[in-house]
C-alpha cells in the first residue's frame, strides 16, 4: 500500500506530487570560516593568529640575551637611571616621576625638568607636602598638566595610606593616576616584578619583530602575549628598558637603524623587507583624530597706578590672572582673562565677551569702577593641543581703577615665577613685544605735546 502524496509547489508555479518516501532531505554545506589573519604579505592566510603571536624557545632566549647585551653597552646616561638599585621606594619614586614625564615628551626635554623636580622633591614625603600651584609651577611649559596633577594626588594618597610605595603591579594601579604601563615600569625596574612594560616604542618593536601590518595597538593580545613571553625573568627592569631603548634610538618610526639594531637576525620584517617591502610598513600607520577648531578673545589686563599712559610708565606693574577650573583642560592653572568664542567673531563681538567677563567676575565697568588709558589689539596666536587647535586673539588693556577693589593681581617681576602654561606666556611674550614696538613712540608722542603744551 503506497503512502500518501506530498504535493509541492514549485518556483515556476506548477505543482508536484512526490511520495514522502521519495524525498532526500538536503544537506547543508558548512562554510568554513577564515581564520583570522594579522597580515596579507608575510604569513599564509591560512596561519592561526595564536602562531603568529608566539616566540619559540630559541628565538626568546636569543632576544633576550642579544638585547641586553646591546643594552649594557648602549644605554644612554640618565638621571634616572643612576638611583641607587638598594633603596627600593626612592627608586620607584623616581621612575614614577620619569616615566610621567616622558608621556608625550621627549628626553631631551624631560631631563632638566626631572632634575629640578627632584631636587626640590627627593623624596615622596616631600612631594605629598606641596601644593597644586607649587607643582604646576615646577611643572610649566611640559605641558599635559593633568600628569602633574596625578602625581601629587598619588603621592599624597600613598603616604596618607602606607608611607611605602606599593611594590607590585595590582597594588600600584590602585594609586590614582598610575596605569598599567606605569605600573609596569615601577614594579619591573624598581622591584624586579617579571612584567612587560609597553609603550608606543614597544609596540613598534614587537609589530617588527613579527611583521605584524595591523595595527597592534588595536589588539591588547598583541601587546600583552608577545612582550610577556621575551621579559627576561632574570632582569625584567632592564630588559623592559632595553626594548624600550631600542624603539627609542634605534627601531625608529620612519628611519630605523636595522644595520645597528641587536635583533635584527629574528625580525620578520626586515627579512620580508628583501623581497620588495620596507621595514616602515610595520605596524600600520593610526590615523590620528582630527582636531577640533575653537576661539578664544584673551585680554592681558594691566592694573595701573596713574591716570594716564605716560604716568604710567613710572609705576608699579600689575596684572590680573584668572584660575582655570580644577576639572578639564589645563585644571587649575593660572591665565589671563579669556573667553571662549562659539566661532571665529570680529573684534566687536570678542570686546564685548571680554568686557561682559570682566564686568561679571571683576565688577570691572569702564564706565562705573575703572578707567581705560590704552586698549590695543595685539595679534593673533594658534595654541596646537593634542586634540584641539586654539586660535587666540589676543588684546593689551591697561586701567586705573576707581576706589579700592580685591583681586588676583601679580607684579610683573612675578610673571617669570609662576607655572604659567606655554600658552600664557607666548601671549605675554607678544604683549612684551607690542609694547617695545608701539607704546614707545606713542609714549614720545605724548611726551612732546605735553612740553608743546606747557611752552604756550
Amino acid at each position: 500500500m503506497s503512502k500518501n502524496p506530498t504535493t509541492r509547489r514549485l518556483k515556476n508555479g506548477t505543482k508536484s506530487s512526490t511520495n514522502t518516501s521519495e524525498i532526500t532531505p538536503i544537506k547543508r554545506k558548512r562554510v568554513a570560516k577564515p581564520k583570522n589573519t594579522l597580515n596579507n604579505e608575510g604569513h599564509n592566510q591560512t596561519d592561526d593568529i595564536e602562531d603568529l603571536l608566539k616566540f619559540n624557545d630559541k628565538e626568546i632566549a636569543d632576544i633576550r640575551a642579544s638585547l641586553l647585551g646591546w643594552y649594557d653597552k648602549n644605554k644612554r646616561d640618565l638621571p634616572w637611571r643612576r638611583l641607587n638599585d638598594d633603596d627600593g621606594d626612592k627608586k620607584a619614586y623616581g621612575v614614577w616621576v620619569s616615566e610621567v614625564m616622558l608621556q608625550q615628551t621627549r628626553v631631551a626635554t624631560v631631563i632638566d625638568y626631572y632634575d629640578r623636580w627632584m631636587k626640590k622633591w627627593p623624596s615622596l614625603h616631600h612631594l605629598s607636602l606641596a601644593s597644586l600651584e607649587e607643582v604646576n609651577e615646577m611643572w610649566a611649559g611640559l605641558g599635559y598638566y593633568r600628569r602633574a596633577r596625578y602625581l601629587l594626588e598619588g603621592a599624597k594618597k600613598i603616604v596618607e595610606d602606607r608611607g611605602s610605595f606599593p611594590r607590585t603591579v595590582s597594588s600600584l594601579m590602585k594609586v590614582p593616576g598610575i596605569g598599567d604601563y606605569t605600573a609596569g615600569a615601577i614594579a619591573s625596574i624598581a622591584f624586579n616584578e617579571v612584567v612587560p612594560v609597553v609603550d608606543g616604542n614597544v609596540v613598534r618593536v614587537l609589530a617588527r619583530l613579527k611583521a605584524i601590518s595591523t595595527n597592534p595597538k588595536d589588539r591588547v593580545t598583541v601587546k600583552k602575549s608577545l612582550a610577556g613571553q621575551l621579559v627576561d625573568p632574570f632582569r625584567p627592569g632592564e630588559f623592559n628598558q632595553a626594548l624600550m631603548e631600542l624603539g627609542a634610538t634605534i627601531c625608529t618610526p620612519s628611519s630605523p637603524s636595522c644595520s645597528e639594531c641587536p635583533v635584527s637576525v629574528q625580525c620578520h620584517a626586515l627579512s620580508l623587507s628583501h623581497q620588495g617591502g620596507l621595514v616602515t610598513d610595520y605596524p600600520q600607520k593610526v590615523v590620528k583624530t582630527k582636531q577640533r577648531n575653537e576661539f578664544s578673545a584673551v585680554c592681558v589686563v594691566e592694573i595701573s597706578e596713574s591716570r594716564t599712559l605716560l604716568e604710567g610708565e613710572q609705576g608699579t606693574k600689575r596684572y590680573l590672572l584668572v584660575k582655570r577650573p580644577n576639572e578639564g583642560l589645563l585644571a587649575g592653572l593660572w591665565e589671563f582673562p579669556s573667553v571662549l568664542l562659539r566661532q571665529d567673531s570680529e573684534i566687536s563681538v570678542r570686546r564685548k565677551a571680554i568686557d561682559d567677563f570682566l564686568k561679571v567676575s571683576f565688577n570691572l565697568d569702564a564706565k562705573k569702577t575703572c578707567k581705560v588709558i590704552l586698549r590695543e589689539e595685539v595679534g593673533e596666536y594658534l595654541h596646537i593641543f593634542s586634540h584641539i587647535r586654539l586660535k587666540m586673539y589676543v588684546e593689551y588693556l591697561i586701567i586705573n581703577i576707581k576706589g579700592s577693589l580685591v583681586w588676583k593681581c601679580v607684579e610683573y617681576k612675578d610673571l617669570s615665577s609662576m607655572g604659567l602654561t606655554s600658552g600664557v606666556r607666548k601671549v605675554y611674550t607678544m604683549v612684551q613685544k607690542f609694547k617695545e614696538n608701539s607704546l614707545i613712540t606713542d609714549t614720545a608722542q605724548v611726551s612732546e605735546q605735553t612740553k608743546s603744551r606747557k611752552r604756550r
